[in-house]
């Protein structure tokens, strides 16, 4: 026996033949409304505050408590951005402007100062910091962040290659001219510069900055530091 609806919307066959009257149309489910914008203000402090969590602590010492704790937000605001503590210190990390970004002024040297420059204040933060323990831990977990080093480290490899070899292209260095040996000894060199600078001393070495990373470019490039 059929219960098919009939073209009059009655139910065919339904006891004596008798029409059931169809009800009444269901109603619109209640429209959804948007809940509160994020605040961009929150993200911000929650980012920055991500960073220096885990350039303080580490990924052992990572987690929403302390990151909350040190933006001045409440544990909820993250829980709702983030679905875990690594989503969360990848987007600080990616979002925190650390590709090489050097014009094309067409001399070498002056972009290579110009790297030495922006190297230096990035390794005397959170950031630089935070970079280092981004390559010990993508050995020890390699697992959570082997994929987003080698991702940030090949960018960066590559930005600062590009500027040896436009210089060997437009004559300014030698052909056969080793990028990995320029690049060696004025990254390596910022890098110690930053390691073996004290905290009081930062703001000082930030401020002479453009002028040590002039210095160490004429070193390396013509075997003595210039005027």
């Amino acid at each position: 026996m059929s219960t098919s609806p009939g073209a009059d919307g009655t139910a065919e066959g339904a006891g004596d033949g008798a029409g059931v009257r169809a009800g009444p149309p269901a109603a619109a489910p209640p429209v959804r409304r948007a809940g509160r914008p994020r605040d961009p203000e929150v993200d911000r402090k929650v980012l920055e505050a991500a960073l220096e969590v885990y350039a303080d602590l580490g990924w052992a010492g990572f987690n929403f408590e302390a990151v909350a704790r040190r933006a001045g937000v409440g544990r909820p605001a993250l829980y709702r951005r983030w679905l875990s503590a690594r989503a969360l210190l990848v987007d600080a990390i990616e979002r925190s402007g650390t590709r090489i970004d050097v014009p094309d002024t067409g001399s070498v040297r002056d972009q290579l100062v110009v790297l030495a420059r922006q190297l230096l204040v990035e390794y005397l933060g959170a950031r630089g910091i935070a970079g280092l323990r981004l390559l010990v831990d993508a050995r020890t977990h390699p697992e959570v962040f082997a994929e987003l080093y080698a991702r940030r480290n090949e960018e960066r490899v590559r930005a600062a290659r590009a500027i040896v070899r436009r210089g060997v292209a437009r004559g300014e260095l030698a052909p056969g001219t080793s990028p990995t040996l320029i690049l060696d000894a004025v990254c390596g060199a910022m890098l110690n510069h930053a390691l073996a600078t004290p905290d009081r001393l930062r703001k000082v070495v930030i401020a002479g900055g453009e002028r040590y990373a002039a210095e160490l470019v004429d070193l390396v490039l013509e075997g003595r530091p210039g005027d």
